[in-house]
């Protein structure tokens, strides 16, 4: 099974241009506590670097791509982000970095709760035990 799930967006829109409207529990799957956007990040950056025990977020490349990579404690997966009729839906407790940003990547984030430092797990091997300490399997 896949750890990248993806979501896609419907563009309306005529000769003038493009829109895409983005609405809580609709085709984002949660109630939204917080939107987020990152951009101006220097070549060969690393972001992320984190997960989180219970945050949830959707990724969207509004400009410009960038690569993303999920991990969930067993299993690695790289997904590119570069339309923003996509979404990149990130559970909780799934490890996130973003590698190779284009230089006019503007990526936004939309979060299920407001910024909480507790909730961050930044240290990989930590990860790895909340992984394990929450998996069914171990029980």
């Amino acid at each position: 099974m896949s750890i990248v799930k993806m979501l896609k967006f419907n563009a309306l829109g005529d000769e003038r241009g493009s829109l895409i409207a983005l609405e809580q529990n609709n085709n984002i799957p949660f109630e939204v506590r917080r939107i987020y956007y990152i951009f101006d990040t220097k070549k060969n950056v690393i972001r992320g670097l984190h997960a989180h025990k219970n945050l949830k977020q959707v990724a969207i490349a509004i400009k410009g791509s960038c690569r993303f990579v999920l991990d969930d404690g067993t299993a690695r997966e790289d997904v590119w982000l570069k339309s923003p009729n996509e979404g990149l839906l990130i559970d909780s407790c799934l490890w996130r970095e973003m590698h190779d940003f284009s230089e006019d990547c503007v990526l936004m984030v939309v979060a299920s709760e407001k910024y909480d430092e507790s909730d961050y797990i930044r240290n990989y091997e930590d990860f790895l035990k909340e992984c394990e300490a929450n998996d069914p399997s171990t029980k």
